[in-house]
């Protein structure tokens, strides 16, 4: 039976109002933005042809929620767990590095959304994320879905084709998982007691010392078990003094300039490489009070096109 006009404008002012949302519930699922939206693809494809089937037994908008979580859930059985590569292989010794694995296993970024809100940024956090990574797919769903997005028990057991009673047992089970794995404050939390002013001190001194080259400049913002990570090479170098090596001996060999930006909610820098200074990597950066804890720096291509990164 094909949809009516009614119903296919329905859909259609229905996807657009929320995308967005399904989007990021996508990426929080599955932790890649390209496997966010292939699933967000095959959801609304799904969704489409089998809106003439609905009717309106539930909110077209936990209809949406059902369809593209049972997409996502496809994708977690057949793609490997996305992780960050500090859980993935022991720190490096040294300054030498493994080559890039470029299978489809490493954590990305969000886009930031500055009209999203303190809860909602929190959600796409690195640490948050990974966190998800680690729960089996129905109980990633019923954690996003009961307390990030506010639905009841019963619309997500709706939304899953289950009981309440299982809903609520997958929720204690996976806060239980995420309890031991979460840092004790969020990016956001750690921004606001920070403060917009000492975040933009914090970000300049950080520019400024790798725009100089200035190792000890760099490493006195740094923690003392700081780490910094360069996925898709699995190798990661834990504390200031590994950190100092590996900056004095590979990474400060070439010029760089520095442009700072936001991802997934955190403070995030461009950074350029000479002498073409072309996008080098995409850096994401860990606070934890007034110390940078963690420096991902994001290599691959295909994770910067999703970004708008300003030239200078």
């Amino acid at each position: 039976m094909t949809p009516s006009v009614e119903q296919t404008a329905e859909f259609e002012a229905c996807v657009a109002q929320h995308r967005a949302a399904l989007h990021a519930y996508c990426y929080r699922m599955l932790g890649s933005l390209q496997d966010a939206e292939d699933a967000l693809q095959d959801a609304l494809l799904a969704a489409f042809r089998g809106l003439a089937g609905f009717e309106g037994r539930s909110k077209l908008r936990s209809w949406l929620y059902s369809v593209t979580t049972h997409a996502c859930l496809r994708l977690i059985a057949a793609r490997p767990k996305r992780f960050r590569a500090v859980e993935y292989a022991p720190a490096s010794e040294g300054v030498e590095v493994a080559s890039r694995i470029d299978e489809p296993i490493w954590l990305e970024p969000y886009p930031h959304d500055p009209e999203a809100s303190f809860e909602l940024l929190e959600s796409v956090e690195l640490a948050f994320v990974a966190a998800l990574q680690h729960l089996p797919g129905t109980q990633r769903a019923v954690l996003v879905l009961r307390e990030v997005l506010d639905f009841d028990a019963v619309e997500t057991a709706q939304v899953l084709g289950t009981s309440v009673q299982s809903v609520n047992s997958a929720l204690q089970r996976a806060r239980s998982t995420l309890a031991v794995r979460l840092p004790q404050r969020s990016q956001q939390a750690t921004l606001r007691d920070l403060g917009d002013a000492a975040a933009q001190r914090l970000a300049d001194s950080f520019i400024s010392a790798w725009g100089r080259a200035d190792v000890a400049a760099l490493v006195q913002l740094l923690a003392d078990d700081a780490k910094f990570a360069m996925p898709p090479i699995p190798s990661w170098f834990d504390g200031r003094v590994a950190i100092a090596n590996f900056f004095s001996e590979r990474v400060f060999r070439t010029a760089w300039r520095l442009v700072p930006l936001r991802a997934s909610g955190q403070l995030a820098f461009a950074c350029r490489q000479g002498p073409e200074f072309g996008l080098g990597a995409l850096n994401v950066v860990t606070l934890r009070g007034e110390a940078i804890a963690e420096m991902t720096g994001f290599l691959d291509p295909r994770v910067h096109a999703h970004f708008s990164i300003p030239d200078r």
